[in-house]
């Protein structure tokens, strides 16, 4: 393999092609670009790290190896963007129910067994329940 190869398996590998992709491009076998790749890794955490910032602040992010990308610097930047970013939400889970205490069709999200619209209905039940058995 000659020099000139193996820069081209750098950068192609930094644009994040795979082993048979590179091996394809470059006319080489599949096994010797996956051999080479394995000796000489190429570090895109670095890479990563240096153009990714935090999506409120800015603030630059260093990338965990083997992890899922981080976005945000802390909670606090996660919960600011996504409040101020309400129109990106993709919110699936609506659930409609009826109240047993006041007969009311209400809407939950994310919670398919909820059973009371409100704290106060649901205080109400108890109270029936508590009189009805005392």
């Amino acid at each position: 393999m000659t020099d000139q190869e193996r820069t081209q398996i750098f950068q192609l590998q930094k644009k994040g092609l795979g082993y048979k992709r590179i091996a394809a491009q470059l006319n080489l076998p599949v096994n010797g670009v996956k051999s080479f790749c394995r000796r000489h890794p190429v570090n895109k955490d670095t890479a990563l790290s240096d153009a990714v910032g935090c999506l409120q602040c800015g603030t630059p992010l260093t990338q965990q190896p083997h992890r899922k990308a981080k976005k945000f610097c802390s909670d606090k930047c996660r919960m600011a963007w996504w409040n101020t970013h309400q129109d990106q939400v993709n919110r699936k889970a609506y659930y409609q129910h009826i109240c047993p205490a006041c007969g009311k069709l209400f809407e939950s999200y994310g919670k398919e067994h909820r059973v009371y619209c409100s704290r106060a209905c649901y205080a109400q039940a108890r109270r029936k329940e508590v009189s009805q058995n005392g």
